[in-house]
């Protein structure tokens, strides 16, 4: 029978590693809104914001104070983004169906035809609302049997795509991670931005977990790594985008 590769002492051998991951997260840069003003005015910059609904940050199994804790810092980046010019805004969203297989995993959430299904307030009641593509979605990631590629096909003229929203582990990653991937299959020089400030994951501590029959989801640590992962694949992650 296999054994674990993991070494005994793993926990202790990662020490440095963790603590190099500290000090690179406390150092993030920081740039301005205005120091995309002319790629934004001649189109060419996009804000995508994934699953910034009520069923993850005002009501339901899986809404998180962390996540609802970002919201000013996510509308803050729309109202950015549009103060320079960017004129495209998407938004995938989960949008499941009453029978989503997705549920074995995950308890039910933003199903079709509910209020946790819709986009938060705080960016529907913005007066640039009508500029919006709303991406509903089946799976955390946003791209499968989604209108997102095709909005991605007609939008490779973009040179900076910026991603805000939840969560930073899971729809966050898979839709930054697909859109540098999908710029660098196709040799284009399209910036993929995360703005640390304006993402974030849910926790599930240890002993929370095992009284209900979980797993347990460390936030901080998750956060911290996906964030890395990200840079580690040549996303640009900042501290924010003022």
């Amino acid at each position: 029978m296999a054994t674990s590769t993991i070494p005994a002492n793993f926990v202790e051998q990662s020490n440095e590693f963790l603590s190099a991951l500290v000090e690179w997260e406390r150092n993030l840069p920081t740039i301005s809104w205005s120091d995309l003003r002319e790629e934004a005015q001649q189109g060419r910059v996009a804000l995508l914001c994934v699953d910034m609904t009520n069923g993850f940050c005002h009501e339901g199994a899986l809404s998180s104070p962390r996540v609802n804790g970002i919201i000013p810092a996510v509308v803050a980046a729309f109202k950015g983004a549009y103060a320079v010019g960017v004129r495209d805004f998407v938004l995938p969203q989960d949008c499941h169906t009453h029978n989503a297989v997705e549920f074995a995993d995950f308890p039910p959430h933003c199903e079709v035809g509910t209020s946790e299904a819709n986009t938060i307030p705080e960016l529907a009641d913005l007066p640039f609302a009508n500029l919006y593509t709303i991406v509903p979605k089946n799976s955390i990631n946003p791209f499968i049997d989604t209108s997102l590629t095709a909005w991605l096909d007609a939008h490779r003229h973009l040179s900076a795509a910026v991603v805000v929203g939840d969560c930073t582990d899971l729809c966050v990653h898979q839709l930054a991670m697909y859109l540098k991937l999908y710029a660098n299959a196709h040799n284009l020089k399209m910036r993929v931005i995360v703005p640390e400030n304006a993402v974030q994951t849910y926790d599930m501590p240890v002993v929370t977990a095992n009284a209900i029959g979980a797993l347990p989801h460390d936030g901080n640590f998750l956060h911290l790594l996906f964030l890395y992962h990200m840079r580690l694949n040549g996303i640009e992650v900042l501290r924010e985008i003022a």
